[in-house]
């Protein structure tokens, strides 16, 4: 079986890319974003939901908490997925974008096994290590056993999670952002329906929640890989494509590495603020973060979502060199995503009360959320813009800047406020590092963008 009679035809290679390179910029980004958009947000119900359905259905102000510490551990899992996925998915479209198809498939079986591979190992580490793991993040004596037993029974979905969330991405980059739409919304639907059932119905308690997580991944996971065994799509699993590359792997890690390092900065930063808010505000704040985190996740999700569908779109432009096009497609994004992470502000920091009585029923629970969200919220309006410059570097393949610009909000400014702010003001400091990282890292991300922009019309012209 070779690569030829393997491959689809310039016609059907035709019908999914070159739109790319002609439809109107603002329908390209609707068709691109809108599946994207809603695919995330309704990914982001798999949190939500577990978070409300968890607090609802145990009678016991701890588990909150308790969940909120296993963030970090779930974020670094998800981290190694994003090494992989979101470096094929960007170097998909780009040489997709230069006609090379061969290479396409390349970068696709290579990448699958990678993910599968780091899937395993850290599932074994974070298994044997679990407890001193959860007790690093912030788990206290009262949350260590509902944070345990919860991270426990959903390990072993955080694999499936990597294959459907990074390979529903090449999907989209393929030409397919419909189909990668369906993927979300299907395991999100089943996730809506098992966890109520296993928590409600069966009391399995807390292991319920993460059981129904990972059922749910199954599902999707396996609809995500069948797509790409089914010989008639654009990009599909080919023989002789899975011997490992290590010049394609570099290209892939070295893309990848942004949002890696953008999912373990937010790790590393949970961890931080739990051991903050237990010396300065106990579990009671750190639920409240829980609260925080889920709320803004639906907005932050939905500008994900736009850079999903921006990416192929810039990716392919980039590498066809129609650059006009690039810039329209960022400037659009950008502005509708400002405008996204706006009304997240507004709604954290004006009905804090409404927000909080979704996710806890604890009255002292809720006094520490409604103060956190009238705080951390105060620049989240900023954030959207931030994220698309920082997506529209990686979608380049310029990885560098990308990474820096990823560590700006989480790392390079969030972690000396933390060392500086809370041992002055308390809990009220911790609260303050939020927002006055957002605004400055905002700061560096329009200088480096309007940098980047004015140096690629400049080469241009040359």
């Amino acid at each position: 079986m070779n690569a030829k009679t393997d491959s689809p035809t310039v016609a059907q290679q035709d019908n999914r890319l070159l739109e790319l390179a002609n439809a109107p910029v603002w329908k390209l980004l609707i068709k691109y974003s809108l599946p994207a958009v809603i695919g995330t947000v309704v990914s982001a119900l798999y949190n939500i939901i577990d978070s409300i359905v968890i607090a609802h259905a145990i009678d016991d102000p701890n588990v909150v908490a308790g969940i909120a510490v296993t963030f970090p551990v779930m974020t670094l899992a998800t981290a190694l997925g994003m090494l992989i996925g979101a470096g094929a998915a960007t170097r998909i479209s780009i040489v997709l974008g230069q006609k090379d198809h061969r290479m396409a498939e390349i970068i696709l079986g290579n990448s699958v096994q990678l993910t599968i591979l780091i899937g395993l190992a850290y599932i074994t580490v974070f298994a044997i290590f679990v407890e001193p793991i959860l007790k690093m993040f912030g788990a206290s004596a009262a949350t260590l056993p509902y944070a345990k037993e919860f991270i426990l029974w959903i390990l072993p979905g955080m694999v499936l999670i990597n294959l459907t969330f990074s390979y529903n991405n090449v999907m989209r980059a393929s030409g397919y952002p419909g189909k990668a739409m369906l993927t979300n919304i299907m395991g999100a639907v089943f996730n809506c329906i098992l966890a109520p059932l296993f928590l409600f119905v069966f009391k399995w308690g807390i292991r319920g929640a993460a059981i129904a997580t990972d059922i749910s991944m199954l599902i999707t996971g396996i609809w995500v890989m069948s797509h790409f065994f089914n010989k008639k799509n654009t990009l599909h699993f080919v023989r002789g494509t899975f011997r490992f590359n290590w010049d394609v792997i570099r290209s892939v890690l070295y893309i990848g590495m942004a949002p890696f390092l953008i999912n373990v900065a937010g790790s590393v930063i949970n961890a931080i603020v739990n051991n903050s808010l237990l010396k300065y505000g106990g579990d009671n704040a750190i639920a409240a973060v829980v609260v925080f985190n889920r709320f803004v996740t639906i907005f932050v999700f939905i500008v994900i979502g736009i850079c999903q569908g921006m990416q192929p779109i810039i990716g392919y432009n980039y590498g066809s060199g129609k650059f006009d096009r690039l810039f329209r497609t960022l400037w659009l994004a950008a502005g509708t995503s400002l405008i996204i992470t706006a009304c997240g502000s507004l709604t954290g920091h004006f009905i804090p009360d409404k927000v909080a009585s979704m996710f806890m029923t604890d009255g002292e629970q809720i006094k520490a959320a409604v103060n956190c969200l009238s705080i951390t919220t105060l620049g989240f309006w900023m954030v959207g813009f931030q994220i698309v410059s920082t997506n529209f570097f990686q979608s380049l393949g310029m990885a560098g800047k990308a990474i820096f610009l990823s560590l700006t909000r989480q790392i390079i400014f969030m972690i000396p406020l933390l060392l500086i702010l809370p041992p002055k003001f308390g809990l009220n400091g911790v609260w303050s590092c939020f927002p006055i990282s957002d605004c400055i890292s905002t700061i560096v991300a329009t200088c480096m963008l309007l940098y980047q922009i004015h140096h690629i019309r400049k080469a241009t012209l040359q």
